[in-house]
């Protein structure tokens, strides 16, 4: 396996986060980070990614939130080893039926942890037919409901993002769905593979040294862990490449107003 042309990939609103665990990422991989710290996440992160990533040399993108901790890092090529065995174009643990509070789509995966085949997606890449995708169709997709443990609602478009899966599904790709387990405060979850914890997910990046019940709680998954996170964090690793749109929010701000103008015109019509 070439690790040079694997990469990995966090959004990242929290950098305090950030620079904790970006430090048991999987050794020798390239390591990219698009700066959310403007609200850029979601379906807007996905794009940029695919603009900012498509000229550079990789084979393999993994995506990991900044709230995502690696306990076994060495796990992620062996998964990747799987995915191209068996032709998998991406991975990742579904969005209803397995976290008790994602609630919504079980054919979709939730991105707060995906490994995607990029070359093979990258040939394919259209924006704009991706965001053509946030639609289902009645009994589109097959499932099989004994894998899901959880609530689930095969109808929901409840993330804006999951117009990528399916349109990657419409595409005839195959998906690689990852179990997972709950933690005992019954928010972080555990990501499994072969039956082997590759990482822990905390949720609330956001809320890192900002609300002192979720600092707590996800200090106590790095304690579980036995990671120490009172590090100096004033440092980055020089390795890592930022991007940043930085009209992303002002942009954002204009369509907000546009749109609460158009509405306004239309129920004037009315």
């Amino acid at each position: 396996m070439n690790k040079s042309k694997i990469a990995i990939l966090t959004t990242v609103a929290n950098f305090d986060l950030y620079k904790i665990t970006s430090k048991l990422f999987p050794n020798d991989i390239k390591k990219y980070v698009i700066d959310g710290s403007n609200g850029m996440h979601g379906i807007h992160s996905l794009i940029y990614m695919f603009d900012k990533l498509s000229k550079k040399d990789i084979d393999w993108l993994i995506l990991a939130d900044e709230d995502v901790i690696f306990k076994n890092n060495n796990l992620i090529f062996s998964l990747i080893d799987k995915m191209e065995a068996d032709q998998f174009t991406a991975c990742g643990v579904r969005d209803g039926g397995v976290v008790k509070h994602r609630t919504y789509n079980p054919h979709m995966v939730n991105t707060f942890f995906t490994v995607l085949n990029f070359r093979e997606i990258i040939k394919i890449w259209d924006k704009q037919k991706v965001l053509k995708n946030q639609y289902l169709l009645p009994l589109e997709f097959n499932i099989d409901n004994a894998e899901l443990r959880g609530v689930f609602d095969i109808d929901s478009l409840y993330e804006p993002y999951y117009c990528f899966f399916l349109w990657l599904k419409r595409k005839g790709k195959s998906f690689l769905y990852l179990e997972s387990k709950m933690l005992d405060d019954n928010i972080s979850n555990v990501i499994l593979f072969s039956n082997q914890e590759v990482a822990y997910h905390t949720w609330y990046a956001r809320s890192y040294n900002k609300n002192e019940k979720h600092t707590n709680r996800i200090n106590g998954v790095f304690n579980t862990l036995g990671i120490d996170f009172n590090i100096d964090t004033n440092d980055l690793d020089l390795n890592i490449t930022i991007f940043k749109d930085r009209f992303f929010y002002t942009r954002m701000k204009i369509l907000k107003i546009i749109t609460k103008i158009q509405r306004k015109i239309n129920l004037n019509k009315v």
